[in-house]
């Protein structure tokens, strides 16, 4: 019985769980963005909006929602929050009016100028060689979209 309990505690420690591996990754991942989150005066999730923004400026609140991987009634408050920042507007969509296009203001888009450059810190802060950084993302990106269509067939 005793070794019994010794294998499981053996193998239920969370140094093994992947899940914790990528959250506590996530928390040192945000420990190196915080100086330029900070010097930029955004938050994360307030950064990766004016990202998506960046890349297809003049989207729903919907579309913005979906890549965040977050729900509209979340996205909402944080485009309000950058609104008042100055650093897009918000607007009803001319031919949907069901739906709000949400577009970089100057001072949005001169975010990005600020934040350029970020990349290479984030690739050096990991250790990782220029060939490993590349592959590794595209890996975790393979496991989210693996777990998120497996978490949908467990609804179905």
């Amino acid at each position: 019985m005793a070794t019994d309990n010794t294998t499981r505690a053996k193998a239920a420690r969370m140094a093994d769980f992947m899940c914790f591996a990528i959250y506590s990754t996530n928390l040192a991942y945000s420990r190196v963005y915080k100086p330029v989150l900070d010097a930029l005066g955004l938050t994360y999730p307030q950064y990766l909006a004016i990202i998506a923004l960046w890349e297809e400026d003049h989207q729903t609140v919907k579309s913005l929602s979906e890549k965040l991987f977050l729900e509209p009634s979340t996205v909402t408050p944080m485009l309000k929050r950058l609104e008042a920042m100055g650093y897009l507007r918000r607007e009803r969509d001319k031919e949907d009016e069901r739906n709000v296009r949400i577009s970089l203001t100057d001072a949005g888009r001169a975010l990005r100028e600020k934040g350029l450059g970020f990349g290479k810190q984030t690739v050096a802060a990991s250790g990782l060689s220029p060939e490993e950084f590349p592959a590794l993302q595209k890996a975790i990106v393979r496991l989210r979209d693996n777990l998120i269509e497996a978490a949908g067939k467990a609804q179905d």
